[in-house]
């Protein structure tokens, strides 16, 4: 998986690309946290359940259905985040599925359940050039350092790029006579 905190990165990327007028910031937040939330499976780990279980980490958490649920659930609350109901929905999905695609891209791993709950095969994107993170203190470790530099590499560097483009874009529409 990538770390927690590139997963936020990309819906930052995409909100500050598209605008505030799109996308408010308290939507921007919660898209972050709909991106980080598919890992909180880890605390199956503590509860005994195997990590290749269904509800284990990168199980039905990491499915495009489970994405659809967290859209779902968020568009009860667009008036919160300044949104149109559909607006919210489409957004938190697209945020909560950006993170097992994410992690289908790494190289370690049983891969992700993307069509939980119609199969509970796990799957790996046919490129994967994301180390995967080691899972908890091994963060702080000699491997950690290179889980983050590919992560600058694949994730961080392409949407610093989306967020620019999308930045100068608005900008040279804006300035438009």
């Amino acid at each position: 998986m990538p770390t927690i905190f590139t997963h936020a990165v990309v819906p930052l990327a995409v909100g500050i690309a598209c605008g505030t007028r799109r996308v408010p910031p308290r939507l921007i937040a919660a898209g972050m946290i709909a991106a980080m939330l598919p890992d909180a499976d880890v605390v199956a780990f503590k509860l005994g359940i195997a990590y290749a279980d269904d509800f284990g980490h990168r199980g039905a958490s990491h499915s495009f259905f489970f994405a659809a649920v967290v859209g779902a659930i968020g568009a009860f609350m667009h008036r919160f985040f300044g949104a149109r109901p559909w607006v919210v929905a489409a957004w938190l999905s697209a945020c909560a599925a950006s993170h097992p695609l994410l992690d289908a891209l790494t190289n370690g791993g049983l891969g992700v359940a993307l069509w939980w709950p119609w199969s509970d095969a796990r799957v790996f994107a046919p490129w994967r050039p994301i180390a995967v993170s080691p899972i908890g203190a091994g963060f702080f470790s000699a491997r950690g350092v290179a889980v983050m530099a590919s992560e600058l590499a694949w994730v961080w560097l392409p949407c610093a790029m989306v967020a620019m483009a999308g930045l100068a874009l608005r900008r040279a529409v804006s300035s438009r006579p």
